[in-house]
């Protein structure tokens, strides 16, 4: 099983916080930690420890940052061939304040992974189409999106794309997924709707109509919404107590597109893409939080013992 994800490659500098702090407001704030992230490279890793043979097609900075993080990718079982390193650039940060519920809120700046274009995904044409399946998310140029998700197409390889963080203006292209897993805020700005507008089942449904095969709508506490040609249907979340949701809808995406490629049924998939997320929420920091096969497993057999 093989799976190439194409996408970003952060540096996380976490603070944990009591609450946001709003304008002019000065927080107290724990210690600063400098955690593996972005979304592209969390999802890599999450691929890798759910068993996959995973590849991440990203870029990163010639910096301290940027050798840290390739190093750490390798550590986790990510393969860093197509990891490349660009002159004179910062590699991407997320600034990252964690509530004590668990909530965040993130700034992101690019850096290198402003610096992966259409032409690279050209040039790894063959990783593509040796490919399973192709995970993608919206970190890095909206235009290598769109390259990774015709190319894809073109070599017959199926195309799971994370609609996170939505942007302006939405790129047509993130419709042709083949499976597109959007969170509700992002399903919304998918379809230009005010948040909380419409109903989880409502924005699946209203997706599907646009163009992917299948729609995954991560609705966080409530679950999931699975939309595909026949059916809607909800896959309820499982309980827990979260420390830190960065990564959650991550690690969801991640095991939704293992479960597909292992030939599970959506539904199914779902389920257990609820269950790494739900780890995930436990664990503070993005990768270090990526739950295991094992681990997904065994929190499955806890649940329906009850």
């Amino acid at each position: 099983m093989r799976i190439l994800v194409v996408g970003s490659v952060n540096m996380d500098l976490v603070v944990r916080v009591d609450h946001v702090p709003a304008p002019g407001e000065n927080v107290r704030g724990e210690a600063l930690e400098m955690i593996p992230g972005g979304k592209g490279a969390n999802q890599a890793v999450a691929c890798a420890r759910l068993g996959a043979e995973t590849t991440l097609l990203g870029r990163v900075g010639d910096d301290p940052f940027g050798r840290r993080l390739t190093r750490e990718l390798s550590g986790a079982g990510v393969r860093t061939d197509a990891v490349g390193s660009v002159a004179g650039c910062a590699s991407g940060t997320a600034l990252i304040l964690v509530e004590a519920g668990g909530e965040n809120s993130i700034v992101i700046t690019a850096g290198a992974n402003g610096r992966l274009a259409p032409e690279d995904v050209d040039a790894a044409r063959d990783l593509l189409a040796d490919a399973d399946a192709v995970v993608l998310q919206l970190e890095i140029p909206p235009e290598t999106v769109a390259r990774a998700i015709r190319l894809a197409r073109q070599v017959g390889t199926p195309t799971v794309v994370d609609a996170g963080p939505p942007r302006r203006p939405i790129d047509a292209s993130v419709l042709e997924a083949d499976v597109l897993t959007p969170n509700e805020a992002e399903a919304a700005a998918l379809l230009d709707v005010p948040p909380g507008a419409r109903r989880p089942e409502d924005l699946a449904r209203a997706l599907l109509a646009r163009g992917p095969s299948a729609v995954v709508v991560k609705a966080g506490p409530r679950g999931a919404v699975v939309a595909e040609k026949g059916r809607v249907q909800p896959v309820p979340a499982f309980k827990v107590e979260p420390v830190d949701t960065t990564a959650a809808g991550d690690a969801f995406t991640a095991a939704l597109a293992v479960a597909v490629v292992e030939g599970a049924d959506l539904v199914e998939a779902a389920r257990r893409a609820n269950a790494a997320g739900a780890l995930a929420a436990t664990r503070l920091g993005a990768q270090p939080s990526m739950p295991t096969a094992l681990e997904v497993d065994a929190f499955l057999a806890a649940q329906e013992r009850g």
